[in-house]
């Protein structure tokens, strides 16, 4: 079986997810190429060592699988991509880097983009398209929906619910909730960079400061 391997963005996030990518073939000894989707090219290119191509010429690949990891910071533009690769028929790709933490019990759905230093510890459910950038980490009993983008260093601390489509920047911190009162972050909602939020954040808020609070909600 061939199979063809994608970073779908070929912008700052995507060329630095690449690297990790190689790391996951590389572990399991798959000498598969790996292209970079970047819809705004019109021909094939070459990015850091990468064909580069459009989304119907990744299409047109003579591969019998191909897998697509989504390197786009967007989360709606992330979901819009994730549903046309569902349509036609592309399996959504994880990638873990070499030294991220994994403990106990710890569900990620598919697509996944873990990099390096990220630390994800025990009892923990995570939806799909996560994004976890550098020296993030979430600790026990988080429940994080789909396309929820964490910036560099963010503190994720136990009980802990966040909803569809948060982001939460870069060195935030949030509180740990309890197992009857986790702290919950609305969907939609945006933690300012390095906010340290102390209660919930309801949908659509966004929140800086510390402690956090509500500059403007939907």
């Amino acid at each position: 079986m061939t199979k063809l391997y994608a970073i779908y963005g070929a912008s700052g996030c995507g060329r630095s997810l690449m690297p990790v990518a190689r790391q996951q073939l590389a572990r399991t000894s798959d000498a598969s190429e790996i292209v970079f989707i970047d819809d705004a090219l019109e021909s094939v290119a070459e990015v850091n060592g990468h064909r580069a191509m459009n989304y119907p010429t990744f299409l047109s690949e003579s591969a019998s699988k191909k897998y697509v990891q989504i390197a786009i910071a967007n989360s709606r533009v992330r979901e819009k991509i994730a549903l046309r690769l569902e349509a036609d028929g592309i399996s959504l790709w994880s990638i873990y880097a070499n030294n991220i933490v994994l403990m106990d019990q710890a569900n990620i759905a598919m697509g996944a983009a873990l990099s390096p230093f990220v630390s994800i510890t025990s009892n923990i459910k995570i939806g799909k398209c996560f994004h976890a950038n550098l020296y993030s980490y979430v600790e026990h009993d988080c429940v994080i929906g789909d396309f929820v983008t964490f910036a560099p260093g963010v503190k994720c601390n136990g009980n802990i619910h966040i909803h569809d489509h948060a982001y939460i920047g870069a060195g935030a911190m949030i509180k740990q909730g309890t197992p009857d009162q986790p702290l919950v972050i609305g969907a939609g909602a945006v933690v300012g960079m390095g906010a340290v939020v102390t209660k919930s954040v309801p949908a659509g808020a966004t929140v800086v400061g510390n402690p956090a609070r509500i500059v403007t909600k939907k």
